[in-house]
């Protein structure tokens, strides 16, 4: 008999919870993608990790309870020795946030300030890696024309080069890494962030430019919430001469992620194409209004 995904998910949920002293009887799943996250009745949300994410799902706990001495408003790990293993995995255990909705940018933006002015930790947070798995995603793309690939891998060592050599910004800082309005949750009694996976030192535009990219390149944001957003922060990092290069690295991230999907979902293909002819400039000025794939 063929194991189905979500029994295999709480195959896994058993063991660390009963590693946890938990019991997982009644658990349901939240979502289960990269990473599982499962609701237990105790009110603990399970967060299974992928394989290989050990030192990613202890980061999370640490920098969650560094937030939390500093009182930046955030999911808070439960009180116990954690991440726990099982089958290979790692698992984290958090508190159930109460109802709540998606925050919005202008939501977003009061915590990332915050979490920017911190001192940076005692414990390794990490260097933020801006072009992990680009190169491998290009090489690997079967879907993608040699004409294209030759172009976007001399894209990728032209922002290299601009990456290595940015204008001065922002001192840079422990950055979420993942800056966007699904990260953030709003409940009764205001946003707090969510998913630490991405966190790093780093430049603090790298997150701004989650939502500048949003309003430039996607057109998912209107010009009055793009707003709203960098006066919350308190700074529009559009102005800031080293945006472009951020701006390009996103794009072309995203570029390579519609590839990597497209070469096993032929629904995302014309999107892929869709989004190399934008950065090729055959598309006219952004924004270009990509759409979601995977």
């Amino acid at each position: 008999m063929t194991t189905t995904r979500t029994e295999e998910s709480f195959a896994i949920l058993r063991e660390v919870t009963a590693a946890a002293g938990l019991s997982a009887e009644g658990a349901e799943p939240i979502r289960l993608a990269e990473n599982d996250l499962w609701r237990l009745p105790a009110g603990v949300v399970v967060r299974i990790a992928r394989a290989g994410q050990d030192e990613a799902a202890a980061r999370e706990v640490a920098v969650a309870r560094w937030l939390a001495e500093y009182n930046v408003p955030a999911v808070r790990p439960i009180q116990r020795a954690q991440p726990v293993h099982a089958s290979g995995r790692a698992a984290t255990f958090w508190e159930l946030l109460p109802s709540h909705r998606h925050g919005t940018e202008a939501d977003l933006a009061p915590l990332l300030r915050q979490m920017h002015k911190l001192p940076k930790p005692m414990f390794a947070v990490g260097q933020l890696l801006p072009f992990v798995r680009v190169a491998e995603r290009l090489t690997a793309a079967r879907c993608v024309s040699d004409d294209d690939r030759k172009w976007l891998l001399s894209r990728l060592d032209e922002l290299k080069e601009e990456w290595a050599n940015l204008p001065a910004g922002l001192p840079h800082c422990v950055i979420h890494g993942d800056a966007w309005g699904g990260n953030c949750a709003v409940t009764a009694e205001g946003a707090l962030l969510l998913d630490f996976e991405r966190t790093s030192i780093g430049p603090p535009e790298w997150d701004l430019t989650s939502t500048a990219v949003a309003f430039d390149t996607f057109g998912t944001i209107s010009a009055d919430e793009y707003e709203a957003y960098s006066e919350q922060y308190g700074f529009d990092v559009r102005d800031w001469a080293g945006y472009p290069t951020l701006r390009g690295i996103r794009e072309l991230r995203l570029v390579t992620f519609a590839l990597q999907i497209a070469d096993h979902d032929p629904d995302a293909l014309e999107q892929a194409r869709y989004r190399i002819e934008c950065v090729r400039g055959r598309r006219g000025p952004r924004p270009w209004r990509w759409e979601a794939v995977g």
